[in-house]
């Protein structure tokens, strides 16, 4: 069968350097944040760190919430002439390696807070490594690129996770912490010599003052949309991901109170999550290639908001019930739920490329993104609350009502026959 002219291109863009630029930087920008959200933690709970001090190392990823404050920078200056990207990629992934790396050769009790500053250095690179990436990725793909690399990027950033939270802490049991580090932060030494290799993208303009660098970008957005649609967009960017977030905020404990044991739990229901996540972006991604950014926020959207009433069948039926649900049953919720997550956050980052202007990417993309994670964090501190008030299956019938929001304003900021246009 000979592959039509459309079908070679679509296969052309799938299978390009830059998709595969896409997933390796992907792994890069996804690996320091599951050190720092589950190995280190668990590396200072072995070594015998109380617990009330663990918490507070949470404290540490302040960075990734407020990572617009310094995005300007980014913008602005050319580190050593290698570029206004390459320059801070390479930088960020330095101090992402070294930071990692040297973790493991301190005393988690004699030097918990020295441990402590490294973390948030750590986090800090990280944030800033975010930033850039993100912007480079939105200078690089074309139009009708932005789907499938945001896709392959966030599905590429997931997948990172298989390594400190599960590869390190196997690792930890038959070698020495400072090993287990050093081998993690290995992971970040191909993506660290692919950047050395990197195109610097062509842009419009530089902003020629630190202040341009900070005032333009806000400036820019509000001029070209209007005041009006900027706020509509900022909502938008609140609402749409905030009904499965909550849904999945506390899916763990959700597990073990419908009696499923651990053991369960670590092979069925992480592995059908994380797996079905990144099938689903991956999926997501070449689907939009297809129909578009618009289109693929109202299907899959729609995917995601009706996948969360599997959970609360799953309330239901264990409410009902002495034992657990079938075990067949809980793996094809979760399997639909989290391709559902999956599907839906590829179209929402596709989206937020879209918005931003190529000349201020790094900081309206950082604007936007941390404007997204704000609301959930705090919606998420309350779904405890919520459940022993509401119950479980009543708290995932209120998150599907949440996801309701999100999928009406898509009347206004992408409406489903009306394409989304990049801005440069």
């Amino acid at each position: 069968m000979i592959l039509s002219e459309k079908n070679k291109h679509l296969l052309n863009q799938i299978f390009s350097k830059k998709m595969g630029v896409c997933l390796c930087l992907g792994f890069a920008s996804g690996m320091p944040l599951f050190v720092v959200l589950t190995l280190i933690s668990a590396y200072l709970r072995k070594e015998g760190v109380n617990l009330k001090e663990i918490g507070l190392f949470s404290l540490a990823s302040f960075p990734y919430t407020w990572k617009f404050l310094w995005a300007p920078l980014l913008d602005r200056y050319n580190l050593f002439n290698f570029g206004r990207r390459r320059g801070w990629i390479i930088l960020s992934q330095v101090c992402v390696f070294v930071s990692i790396a040297v973790i493991g050769f301190f005393d988690a009790q004699k030097s918990t807070m020295l441990i402590a500053l490294i973390t948030l250095v750590l986090s800090f690179s990280s944030a800033t490594q975010d930033i850039v990436i993100d912007a480079y990725r939105r200078e690089i793909l074309l139009d009708n690129e932005l789907g499938l690399g945001s896709s392959l990027f966030v599905a590429a950033s997931r997948a990172s996770s298989l390594i400190p939270a599960g590869l390190s802490l196997i690792l930890a049991d038959f070698i020495s912490w400072n090993m287990v580090f050093i081998i993690t932060a290995s992971f970040m030494l191909p993506c660290l010599i692919l950047s050395f290799f990197l195109k610097e993208p062509e842009n419009l303009r530089t902003p020629r003052t630190l202040k341009e660098a900070v005032i333009e970008p806000f400036r820019e957005f509000i001029n070209r949309s209007g005041l009006k649609s900027v706020i509509l967009v900022v909502f938008f960017v609140f609402c749409y991901k905030l009904g499965d977030s909550m849904a999945t905020a506390l899916a763990t404990p959700f597990y073990i109170d419908l009696k499923y044991d651990l053991l369960t739990i670590g092979l069925v229901a992480k592995n059908c999550g994380i797996w079905s996540m990144i099938i689903g972006g991956i999926i997501g991604g070449i689907i939009m290639l297809k129909i578009g950014i618009n289109r693929a926020l109202w299907i899959f959207g729609f995917g995601q908001l009706i996948t969360i009433l599997g959970f609360a069948l799953l309330a239901h039926i264990g409410a009902e019930s002495e034992t657990h649900p079938s075990i067949w049953l809980l793996a094809a919720v979760l399997i639909a739920e989290y391709l559902g997550v999956g599907l839906g956050t590829a179209a929402f980052v596709a989206y937020i490329s879209a918005q931003t202007s190529k000349t201020f990417a790094a900081t309206q993309f950082a604007l936007l993104t941390s404007l997204s994670a704000v609301p959930r964090t705090f919606c998420n501190a309350t779904t405890g609350y919520l459940v022993e008030s509401l119950g479980w299956e009543n708290f995932f019938y209120l998150c599907t009502v949440l996801a309701v929001p999100g999928m009406l304003l898509l009347m206004v900021v992408a409406p489903y026959n009306k394409e989304t246009v990049s801005q440069l």
